[in-house]
């Protein structure tokens, strides 16, 4: 039994298509997308290992993000491949001028400290996925770092280009937003903007740089269970379509918020929820 096949047997459906709404809308809302999942499956007293729906309904907001910003990802791949043809001929690769090579490469670059970190937090999914207290205490961080980016809105005009340092720190805090509680979504974007991108770019690079993550971490979820065999059922397929649908909403919204300089306004949110997740935990 795969790993997912482990985790639906202990999920209805109607769990699974709630899971996955809550999943999409929160996957691209700052508030952190696995805190509420989280929480959810502690809500409907779902306490077995979470880790392989948590990467499934991920699958269904990646799809998401890769109908939004496909025009991105197919120049990406395009530019990469056109790269890589000159560099066999001994051509030069124009990389300056190129930006969806340039892209590219950071994103490849934002990913190796994603996939460090979230290879040495693997080892503690079993605390992490089940502790109620951790998602309330990071939502509390998530509000803190979305209040402080109010103070670093930058247009295209102010802010500086992305380059490959802040790629790497960007990358780490992607890493660090395995934990739940800690938004992806809000922290990479406001790492980004602390880092002086403007928020447009910020918002940008941070959905793109999703895709390896989650791709990355599917892999090494079916790759664990092939021993196994994988199967996916009526649950999985639920939660992940129901995820996409909600995730495109979400992320649109959000587009909309961040270029609108309203980033921090999901800051009163997360310290309220974490407040109450915190105290429903200990009281």
């Amino acid at each position: 039994m795969s790993l997912i096949k482990e985790m639906a047997s202990y999920m209805e459906i109607y769990q699974a298509v709630i899971l996955g709404i809550l999943q999409g809308l929160t996957e691209f809302l700052p508030v952190s997308s696995s805190g509420h999942l989280v929480l959810g499956q502690l809500f409907f007293g779902i306490t077995e290992s979470s880790l392989a729906f948590n990467i499934s309904v991920h699958m269904g907001t990646l799809g998401a993000v890769a109908l939004v910003y496909f025009a991105d990802i197919r120049g990406m791949v395009l530019s990469v491949l056109s790269g890589m043809a000159k560099t066999i001929k001994r051509q030069p690769v124009a990389f300056e001028s190129d930006a969806h090579l340039k892209l590219a490469v950071f994103i490849m670059a934002g990913s190796v400290p994603t996939a460090l970190i979230g290879m040495g937090l693997k080892k503690f999914e079993d605390v992490l996925f089940t502790s109620g207290l951790l998602v309330g205490a990071m939502l509390l961080v998530t509000g803190t770092i979305l209040w402080i980016s109010r103070g670093f809105y930058r247009t295209e005009k102010t802010g500086t280009p992305l380059d490959l340092k802040r790629s790497l720190i960007i990358g780490v805090s992607q890493g660090l937003a395995v934990i739940p509680g800690i938004s992806r979504a809000g922290t990479t974007i406001a790492c980004g903007m602390f880092c002086g991108l403007d928020r447009q770019t910020a918002a940008r690079f941070s959905f793109i740089l999703s895709i390896p993550a989650i791709l990355g971490a599917q892999l090494i979820s079916i790759l664990e269970s092939l021993d196994q065999g994988v199967q996916f059922d009526a649950v999985v397929i639920y939660g992940t379509l129901t995820a996409f649908v909600s995730g495109l909403m979400a992320l649109k919204l959000l587009i909309k918020l961040v270029h609108a300089g309203k980033f921090h306004l999901f800051a009163p949110y997360c310290w309220v929820l974490g407040i109450l997740v915190v105290l429903s935990t200990i009281i």
